[in-house]
Formats: C-alpha cells, sequence, structure tokens
C-alpha cells in the first residue's frame, strides 16, 4: 500500500472511531494518536536497519510533542486508533494487531522480570480502555476488551471481557461469567488490610486466651 493511501486509511480509522473529528484537515493536524503511529512507523523503520539511535530519538521527540510513548521496537499492524492518548506507554517487545483500539493512559509494559518477549501481545479487534496496565508476555486475544484501570497479567481469551485488578474475565462469547458490577471491582489494597484486620483479631484473641492462663 502506497504512503497516502496509508495515511488516509489511519485518517479514515479517526472518522469510525469519534464522532468529535469533522475534517481531513483537523484530523491530520491535530489529532496526537495519529500523529505517534506515524513517527513510530519512521522509527521502526530505523530500528530494523539496527540504527538504534535515531529510531530511538524519533520515539523520543514524538514522546515529548504527543505525549505518547512507543518504543521503535514495537510491531504495529493497521488502523490502530490512539484515542486522546496522554500517557500511553507501548515497549519493545510489544506486538498489536490490526483495528486495535486503545484510550488514553494505557500501558503495555514489562513486569521487569523477563528476558527477550517481555512485553503483551495485542490480536486483532481488541480494545484497551482507559488506564488499563496490560503487563508482562502475555496474550490479549482477538475481539478481546480490557475494561477501564484493570491490571491484567494473564491471557486473555478471545471474545472476550475483562476487568478489575487483578483482571478476571467476567464476558466470554457472549456469556456473562460473573457478575460485572463496576462499583464494585476488586480493591486489593481493601482486600489486604480486611485480611491483616483479621489476623490481628486472632492474635488479640490468643493474647486474651494466654492470658488467661497466667
Amino acid at each position: 500500500m502506497g504512503l497516502f493511501r496509508r495515511m488516509k486509511e489511519d485518517m479514515d480509522v479517526v472518522f469510525e472511531q469519534d464522532p468529535a473529528a469533522r475534517t481531513y484537515f483537523e484530523v491530520f493536524l491535530t489529532y496526537s494518536g495519529l500523529h505517534a503511529v506515524w513517527s513510530h512507523r519512521i522509527a521502526h523503520a530505523f530500528y530494523k536497519r539496527k540504527l538504534y539511535f535515531i529510531a530511538r530519538t524519533i520515539s523520543q521527540i514524538s514522546r515529548f510533542f504527543t505525549g505518547i510513548e512507543i518504543h521503535p521496537g514495537a510491531k504495529i499492524g493497521r488502523r490502530l486508533f490512539i484515542d486522546h492518548g496522554m500517557g500511553v506507554v507501548i515497549g519493545e517487545t510489544c506486538e498489536i494487531g490490526d483495528n486495535v483500539t486503545i484510550f488514553q493512559g494505557v500501558t503495555l509494559g514489562g513486569t521487569g522480570k523477563e528476558k527477550g518477549k517481555r512485553h503483551p501481545t495485542i490480536k486483532d479487534n481488541a480494545l484497551i480502555a482507559s488506564g488499563a496496565k496490560v503487563l508482562g508476555s502475555i496474550t490479549i486475544g482477538e475481539n478481546a476488551k480490557i475494561g477501564a484501570g484493570s491490571v491484567v497479567l494473564k491471557d486473555v481469551p478471545d471474545n472476550s471481557t475483562v476487568v478489575g485488578i487483578p483482571g478476571k474475565v467476567v464476558i466470554q462469547d457472549g456469556k456473562k461469567l460473573r457478575r460485572l458490577d463496576h462499583h464494585k471491582l476488586p480493591d486489593p489494597v481493601e482486600e489486604q488490610c480486611s485480611s491483616l484486620q483479621k489476623e490481628i483479631e486472632l492474635l488479640k484473641a490468643e493474647i486474651a486466651k494466654l492470658k488467661e492462663g497466667k
């Protein structure tokens, strides 16, 4: 596909996904997600030729102007739509398929423990909502949806919806696997505090028994 046809395809995605888009001129000049994708293509071309310093410089300049950090080593398919985009981070070994949608604040990162392939693989037609963190060398299946603010550490099957911390599958192939209450998403801090409180109460009871024995 030619350069200009590819650029038009990228802009067409914006019109499909964002009802606020009005003209090609406006989209061309003002959409940071679009600029980040275009900059990444240039940086990735240098990266593949092992011109790492130039590739990294381009990616950092793009980050400065768009607020979106895409490592030049990441592999990105066609028609990626990054909505708003501020704070989006995409790691070096990340692989993204076609027709993927990513909202602001999303991290496709590593856990800091792996070597080699250490970032996620996002398959076609996936959607990752605002603030979600997808970490490690895991796979997000086709047509999967990751809820806002979720932290995903394990593979997600095709046609699934994941929410919570850590992320849990609540819908798969159109069937609810568990009740989806957005106001009752798992809170690991609250759960840990509750667990500690129970342990303290048990210890107090044990101490009281020991005092009675004396």
